[in-house]
């Protein structure tokens, strides 16, 4: 029977600490990316179809994400189930923060730069994610020493 290299098990150590270092980042962005394809997916069916203009579209299928993310940071990544509505209420702020953010990004790049508005989407979707992640990490789910 072999016995392990030595650079393997350190490399392993490593990759463990790496992980654990950045596990809430790793688990939203997997959530953050779930929720982000939910947002999408949202937005381009209301867009496709006509059935509002973009950016109430933008509204609709941000408020889903919201409340979908919130649900699955709360109960999957920070485990965090202390006051449950102050925290909502904090990460509501956050998603309105970034739901204005992603609206001002879609504005200037639809209506004034005349780009295409599933692009400009995307594009907001990941400033919109860096910015909200710094704020719900630090404020939203932070938990008491």
């Amino acid at each position: 029977m072999a016995v392990p290299n030595e650079s393997l098990i350190c490399m392993k150590d490593k990759i463990i600490s790496l992980y654990n270092r950045f596990r809430n980042l790793i688990l939203y962005g997997i959530i953050g990316g779930f929720c982000a394809a939910l947002d999408f997916g949202i937005y381009s069916l209301l867009c496709h179809f006509e059935v509002l203009p973009y950016l109430w579209a933008n509204v609709i299928s941000t408020h889903v994400g919201i409340f979908t993310s919130f649900l699955l940071n709360r109960s999957i990544n920070f485990k965090v189930k202390d006051k449950t509505s102050q925290r909502f209420l904090s990460f509501y702020a956050v998603g309105l923060t970034g739901l204005g953010l992603s609206s001002l990004m879609l504005w200037l790049m639809v209506d004034k730069a005349g780009w295409n508005e599933l692009v400009c989407k995307l594009m907001s979707i990941v400033v919109v994610a860096l910015v909200q992640f710094i704020l719900n990490k630090y404020i939203t789910f932070k938990q008491k020493k």
